[in-house]
């Protein structure tokens, strides 16, 4: 085998994009949730963190869902 072959990247399969996001966002607010129950056994400071860590999930999570959208919309073309 040639080095070429290695450094081939793999075809762009986006199949299941939709599903893998979901899923993303699905682990996401269950990650926010389990944060929110834990900030009962935290000091202010670290609750502040964990609700600004949430807040990016949130972002986060409205990014994914903006890209579901858009992987639905191009497997229906």
């Amino acid at each position: 085998m040639t080095q070429n072959n290695h450094n081939r990247p793999k075809p762009d399969d986006r199949k299941d994009n939709v599903e893998k996001l979901q899923n993303m966002v699905q682990h996401t607010i269950e990650n926010m949730e389990e944060a929110e129950e834990s900030m009962a056994l935290t000091s202010d400071e670290e609750k502040e963190k964990i609700r600004e860590k949430n807040n990016r999930r949130r972002e986060s999570i409205e990014a994914m869902r903006k890209e579901i959208r858009d992987e639905y919309r191009d497997q229906q073309s």
